[in-house]
């Protein structure tokens, strides 16, 4: 076949099916025809871009509407990716603000006695929302800024045991809305 002695209107007409054909091979579902517009952009730059001495059409095309379809799906990827980090790398960039907020507030030089008679009634209900061994780390580690090793030491436990409360007392005070809730409960009964 030489080049242009067809339009691409009839080359369509004849290959069409090669893009569903792609489409349905690399199980892609294509709800807003997306896909199925690239592979007939694919199949217009392969009808342009053909050369009659490199080999026949028709492989050409499957090519090019192959290659292009795994280009955009790996696109469409990197995007989902992207959009699934950015929320994480917000709650890590808050995590350390809130880090460095507390360690302001609990420097060396001030009594962490001071801190918690600050904010008695805050402390109370975080307290109030946590287990004992729970409030031990929260107190020991975030108040009085012990060491893990220190915390065990004291308590006569592993510091794994430790590292578990500390875990299960992070989980318990992620839930702000429940304790937003308690402190609302309790300021507005």
């Amino acid at each position: 076949m030489v080049k242009n002695t067809f339009s691409f209107e009839e080359i369509f007409e004849q290959n069409e099916r090669r893009i569903h054909y792609h489409l349905h091979k690399l199980n892609i579902r294509d709800p807003h025809q997306e896909f199925y517009q690239e592979g007939i952009i694919a199949m217009w730059n392969a009808y342009e871009s053909y050369q009659p001495d490199k080999g026949p059409l028709s492989t050409y095309f499957n090519f090019t509407i192959r290659h292009r379809l795994i280009d955009l799906i790996r696109k469409e990827n990197r995007r989902l990716e992207m959009e699934e980090l950015a929320p994480k790398e917000e709650d890590a960039a808050f995590e350390a603000e809130v880090y460095h907020k507390a360690s302001d507030l609990t420097s060396p030089e001030g009594n962490p006695a001071e801190h918690i008679n600050e904010d008695l009634y805050l402390w109370q209900k975080v307290k109030e929302l946590l287990t004992e061994k729970q409030w031990k780390w929260v107190r020991f580690y975030i108040i009085e800024r012990m060491t893990l090793k220190e915390i065990a030491e004291q308590e006569g436990v592993s510091i794994e045991a430790v590292k578990s409360w500390a875990k299960e007392s992070r989980k318990r005070l992620r839930s702000l809305e429940d304790f937003g809730k308690l402190l609302l409960k309790e300021e507005y009964p």
